[in-house]
């Protein structure tokens, strides 16, 4: 039993360290920025994530008749 959790915490650890590499060994590593509003493809396209879609649609317009 403990040998069992032992080598699984080795094996999570080792883990952890291969896919942080790049975080832990680089001068300004950082993790990558995944959002939508961060990928210039989705920006050429015209393309915002729902968050942002929302927000546009909530917003009050100007030219809109006050109920």
């Amino acid at each position: 039993m403990l040998y069992t959790l032992l080598i699984s915490l080795i094996l999570i650890g080792v883990c952890v360290l291969l896919l942080g590499i790049k975080i832990f060994f680089v001068k300004a590593g950082r993790f990558p920025h995944f959002h939508i509003s961060g990928n210039k493809e989705m920006m050429k396209r015209g393309i915002d994530c729902v968050e942002s879609q929302d927000r546009k649609a909530r917003k009050p317009s100007r030219l809109g008749v006050k109920e």
